[in-house]
């Protein structure tokens, strides 16, 4: 992002900023200002995070409110996201500096910026309505800070200021933020932040290390104690906060003298996490709602939102919040229809969200009462079923209430209401009606009372079965399942005949049959489905016989159906299909209801209110990314069935964006390779794969280019034929289908790139690679080159074993592998790439495998004395293909064989073991390290060292006093290296002599004691020279040089550097000295004695033919070398030209005199710096040396 302002407008119009480049903004009188934030969006794979703060730690979204907005947009054709922060009706005190942060998962970018107030507010003061287009531009404020008080009434009427005082208030208040506090070095910081329970130190500097300060919270002092700690460390004073708590956000001061430091402290709560999210929940209009959750920590503060806006404490009228410990409670107690809705829950670490539907109270009756005709004494029984079993009801006798006794009696069971009335008299005839509680319905029945007269005829008449004076059908009888079916049936005859049931087809039934005189009784007790079926009554007597059949059909609520299926899903939407239940109960199916849950929760919701007449539903108003499952009741004329089983669960999903960056990465004469980046929205279902696809140009049926899906973001397309022209497009899948494609704009042909051979070499394997014996060896060379080259892996010239060495090659680089490394496989290793007649060599990696020395050789006790015992032992024959490091000598005591370290790292080959305990026998054993290493075996003592005990009588022998002293012998040579540019480099090598010896170092025999870049080490008779940053002047032949009493001895050794000259060390020629010249010679690089020849610069004698001291030397000039050429000019010259410095072969220029000898004293003149000999040997100058017999050249 980068937040700036353009320029503002004069007040008091409102401007309206974006922030594009600037990082300051001048605010002046009033208005609104907008800061803009852009980012691209185009490698970013979801909307970043933004955040705004003012000053350092003050987060600007918990101040959103009537001043402070903050918006966020995208567009999807540029990809770019923009971030806006709106600052409405600015004033004074939105001055200050600013911060926008943008973060992603794996990137972050900030912008700083700062809001000013405008110091031109000169029109609040001025005359007139505040048109300021004839004031002068001059700055009023900085005249009257710079004008004496005198002043300020002249310059108010030149300027046409009314309001004096008021600007005098505000200029007296600028000056004093302008005073530099005396007190404070270092104040604290505007703001800072803490987690709770973390601690926080806050630290102000001040001027006198000794004053007292006294640290206020909210003005109160605050006392020492446990939470709060004081500390003075020098001119700091610490004021620590251990265990912050919410009661620490306050504003703090720290108090010196009269001079005050504020800060605010704000203590940010750790994320509340949401342990038990919301439920969906569906109720009737009036009905009370609570919708509950759990928090991570008790008490916590939540904030409740109604379809995305927040429910405050102004509507407690109507919301009631309420907190039990962890958990959280919104409660609504009479709902309405405008309370439906999306309501969730968010803390500043979780979000729920759940679905309130609020229905109208509708009841609806799956079972009406019917008209009954009964005899005397018999049972009347009226039910009706209706939709909701709470519902309660009155039972009315022709429009008066039925009071219940023994004989009338009335119950309320689920949602089906009875009214019995048992032994049935005439006056029980009447119309009886049921009227639910709350609701406008009104069912009603008649019972009618069925008197039977039967004329005594005393004569004989044959049976006959009256079905039709009940008024009823004979060929069918309707009952409701789970009723009881009582069915009168007439009969007569002379003499009474005998009545017979009978089930056609079947030999049983559940049928009471009760017979009487006039009439029989069928009585089927809890109709079932299985007592369906035709009935067959008889009734004979001597004079006849007669039957009828009756159909009995019992009707129920259906079946449930099967489990609904469920297709095409969407973000927020699915289809619902089913089939209709198998028995339907009898009688039609009406419709059907719908009844969705979360997978996790018990509450089923309804969706629908209207039965569905369909066998399809499109379900609305999900949340993506929460499982979901779907039952379904079928209801008919009798009641609504049980549900079906559950749905299989399903998440609503969406598919995803087109993937991103879709490029082609190489070409062949066969293959493409496709890379791209996955798509900017994945959604809830997530990615399940990408399709590639292509065509050819000037066709429009696409190939799949890959078999079945790839995870991957990238492909290789095969098997093409060379010069075809390729459409490639990329989709990708999730299980909401297929996203949009996305197509590479040009077609791609089908052909080789040629391209020239080229080896990548790493920088680590331009150096020697050491590898231990056993480790493995593992080199990757990185290269390009198309077609892919043929590869050739030689070792010291020589190819390698393919048993021995692995190679692996791809199309952009070669492995050499080696298991374990031994100790033959040092050597230089060559890589060389081939295409066609194009070839690149590269001679890179000198591998040297190291293993574990030998032992030591020749280890012997060379003397005992005292409690000491001297050793000396020889270095080992394989040193193996590593540099000694050092040795490690033990002690053994030869009673317990305990071996103890005496010296670790130890660089000699002899030592003195000393505190060694009198009267015990000791073995020593000692080994050889190397990078690797101790040796696997140590080289022992043959013979125990006995240490005497004391106040035995012991004569020692006369010997001859033993002179120690030895001349200087190197026991460790030095040896030829060569340096890399940039690094320090060492020479090293070991020294012993009697007395100890004086070292010299010399290079290309010039002494280096004087020169800066050279550091010289001496310790335990290991000499180092260490060079500082080789340049190609550093190249030559070092020499070290050890000298006492005793004699001298030197040892010299080459350094390499790939672009310095070399020189020789016979590099000298010995010329005959001028007439008139006496002494003896002294060696180049030695300190002459008093009296001997010194260069001297002079204006008279000598020159050098190349490079005139100027702005092309290389010779740097020092003070004291000008001084000694002022000097030299008044001198005469005792030297020909033939001592002249100049360069090898003659070379025409301009001559300069350079130097000149003189045979004076050390008062008189000054010897020649070594360092600038060296310069100009380096250089490539011939430098002569001359005393008073002899001249040297070198």
């Amino acid at each position: 992002p980068a937040p700036a302002a353009s320029e503002l407008p004069t007040p008091p119009v409102e401007s309206s900023q974006n922030t594009e480049g600037n990082k300051e903004l001048l605010l002046l009188l009033s208005g609104n200002i907008t800061f803009t934030a852009k980012v691209a969006g185009e490698s970013l794979l979801k909307k970043p995070s933004v955040k705004w703060f003012k000053g350092k730690w003050m987060d600007l979204a918990s101040k959103v409110g009537k001043h402070l907005q903050l918006h966020d947009s995208y567009d999807r054709n540029n990809k770019v996201y923009t971030f806006e922060m709106e600052i409405i009706e600015a004033n004074m005190t939105f001055a200050g500096g600013y911060r926008c942060e943008v973060s992603t998962k794996d990137k972050f970018d900030s912008s700083n910026f700062n809001l000013t107030w405008h110091s031109n507010i000169l029109i609040s003061f001025c005359r007139g309505d505040g048109k300021t287009e004839s004031q002068p531009e001059v700055d009023v404020w900085e005249i009257l800070r710079k004008a004496p008080p005198s002043e300020y009434e002249k310059i108010a009427f030149q300027y046409g200021i009314t309001d004096l005082r008021g600007m005098l208030k505000r200029l007296k208040r600028i000056k004093k933020e302008e005073k530099k506090s005396t007190a404070f070095l270092k104040k604290l910081d505007p703001a800072y932040q803490v987690d709770k329970g973390q601690k926080i130190k806050l630290v102000v500097e001040v001027a006198n290390p000794d004053a007292d300060v006294k640290w206020l919270k909210n003005g109160q002092e605050i006392q020492v104690s446990g939470r709060y700690i004081f500390e003075a460390v020098g001119n700091k004073r610490i004021l620590t906060i251990n265990h912050c708590s919410l009661a620490d956000d306050a504003a703090y001061e720290c108090v010196v003298g009269e001079e005050k430091s504020f800060t605010e402290l704000f203590v940010k709560e750790p994320p509340i996490l949401i342990t038990h999210p919301l439920e969906d929940q569906m109720v009737m209009v009036g009905e009370r709602v609570e919708f509950e959750c759990e928090v991570s920590e008790e008490g916590a503060t939540v904030k409740w939102e109604k379809d995305g806006v927040e429910l405050t404490r102004e509507e407690t009228f109507k919301y009631r919040f309420k907190k039990d410990g962890k958990k959280q409670y919104l409660i609504i107690n009479e709902s309405t229809k405008e309370d439906s809705g999306h309501y969730t829950v968010k803390t500043n670490g979780g979000v729920s969200v759940a679905e309130l539907i609020v229905q109208e109270k509708k009841l609806e009756v799956y079972q009406s009462i019917a008209d009954l005709t009964v005899k005397a004494r018999d049972q009347a029984v009226f039910k009706c079923e209706v939709s909701d079993e709470n519902v309660k009801g009155i039972w009315l006798k022709n429009g008066k209430e039925v009071v219940p006794d023994e004989r009338i009696k009335i119950s309320h069971i689920g949602r089906i209401h009875k009214l019995t009335i048992e032994d049935v008299t005439p006056g029980d005839e009447a119309d009886y009606s049921f009227i639910p509680q709350g609701f406008a319905y009104n069912l009603s029945a008649k019972l009618q009372f069925l008197e039977v007269k039967i004329d005594f005829v005393p004569r004989e008449e044959p049976p006959k079965i009256h079905l039709d004076c009940l008024g009823q059908s004979p060929d069918t009888i309707v009952v409701v399942a789970g009723n009881k079916l009582r069915l009168d049936v007439p009969i007569s005859g002379d003499p009474t005949p005998t009545v017979i049931w009978q089930k056609v087809n079947k030999s049983e039934g559940r049928v009471r049959v009760e017979k009487h005189e006039d009439h029989c009784v069928f009585i089927i007790e809890g109709a079932e489905k299985e007592d369906e079926g035709v009935y067959r009554v008889i009734v004979k007597n001597p004079v006849g016989e007669d039957k009828a059949d009756i159909t009995v059909k019992v009707i129920d609520v259906p079946d449930p159906p099967e489990a609904p299926k469920i297709s095409n899903i969407g973000e927020d939407y699915c289809t619902v299909q089913w089939q209709p239940p198998k028995y339907d109960g009898g009688q039609p199916v009406l419709g059907y209801i719908l009844e969705r849950k979360k997978k996790k929760s018990y509450r089923w919701m309804r969706l629908n209110f209207d039965l569905l007449k369909e066998l399809t539903y499109e379900a609305k108003r999900m949340i993506e990314g929460v499982v979901y499952e779907m039952r379904i009741y079928a209801v008919n004329s009798i009641g609504m069935s049980r549900p079906s089983p559950a749905s299989q669960p399903f998440m609503p999903i969406a598919p995803p964006s087109e993937p991103t960056h879709f490029t082609v990465e190489d070409v062949s004469d066969s293959t493409v390779a496709l890379k791209w980046r996955p798509p900017e929205r994945i959604g809830a279902g997530g990615l399940d794969g990408y399709i590639v696809e292509y065509c050819k140009e000037g066709s429009t049926e696409w190939i799949p280019a890959l078999p079945g899906l790839t995870e991957r973001t990238s492909a290789l397309i095969k098997d093409l034929v060379t010069g075809d022209k390729l459409n490639f497009r990329i989709k990708a899948i999730n299980l909401a289908g297929e996203s949009g494609a996305a197509i590479i704009k040009e077609p791609i042909t089908v052909q080789e790139i040629l391209q020239r051979p080229k080896i990548w070499l790493p920088r680590h394997l331009r150096q020697t690679l050491v590898k231990k014996v056993g480790e493995t060896i593992n080199i990757v060379i990185p290269f390009q080159g198309k077609p892919r080259p043929k590869i050739i892996w030689t070792k010291d010239g020589q190819s390698l074993d393919a048993k021995d060495v692995g190679i692996r090659n791809s199309n952009t680089d070669t492995i050499l592998f080696i298991r374990k490394a031994e100790l033959h496989h040092s050597g230089a290793y060559e890589v060389t790439l081939q295409i066609e007649n194009m070839t690149d060599k590269q001679r890179f990696v000198h591998v040297s495998s190291a293993d574990k020395p030998g032992p030591p050789q020749n280890i012997k006790l060379t003397d005992v004395w005292g409690f000491n015992a001297a050793l000396e032992w020889t270095p080992p024959q394989d040193d193996g293909n590593a540099q000694i490091l050092g040795y490690t000598v033990q002690k053994a005591d030869k009673k317990t064989m305990e071996w103890y370290t005496v010296f670790d790292h130890y660089r000699r080959t002899n030592c003195v073991v000393s505190e060694l305990i009198m009267g015990n026998e000791y073995f020593f054993r000692v080994f050889s390290e190397n990078l690797c290493g101790l040796s696997e075996t140590a080289a022992t003592t043959k013979n125990p060292a006995y240490i005497q005990k004391t106040g035995t009588t012991y004569k020692p022998p006369c010997y001859k006093e033993h002179d120690f002293s030895e001349p200087p012998k190197f026991t460790h040579p030095l040896v030829n290296r060569s340096v890399i540019a940039g690094y320090n480099t060492t020479l090293s090598c070991a020294v012993r002599g009697i007395p100890k010896p004086k070292i010299y170092w010399y290079k290309n025999k010039v002494d280096l004691s004087g020169d800066a870049k050279y550091r010289m080490f001496s310790k335990q008779g290991v000499l180092t020279l260490e060079i500082r940053k080789p340049t190609p002047f550093d190249g030559g032949f070092y020499t070290c040089k050890a000298v006492n009493e005793c004699g001298e001895a030197e040892i010299e050794c080459r350094l390499d550097y790939p672009s310095a000259p070399f020189w020789g060390t016979a590099d000298w020629a010995l010329l005959p000295p001028p007439a008139g010249w006496q002494g003896t010679p002294a060696p180049c690089g030695s300190h002459p004695a008093p009296g001997a020849a010194r260069f001297v610069p002079t204006k008279t004698w000598g020159h050098v033919r190349r490079g005139e001291r100027g702005k092309n030397s290389t010779i740097p000039r020092s003070r004291g070398q000008t001084r000694r050429r002022e000097m030299a000019a008044h001198q005469p010259s005792p030297f020909p030209r033939r001592a002249e410095a100049r360069r090898h072969g003659p070379r025409p220029g301009p001559a300069r005199p350079l130097a000149k000898l003189e045979a004076g004293g050390a008062s008189k003149c000054c010897c020649l710096p070594h360092a600038e000999v060296a310069v100009l040997k380096a250089v490539g100058f011939r430098v002569f040396f001359a005393n008073k017999n002899m001249l040297f050249s070198s």
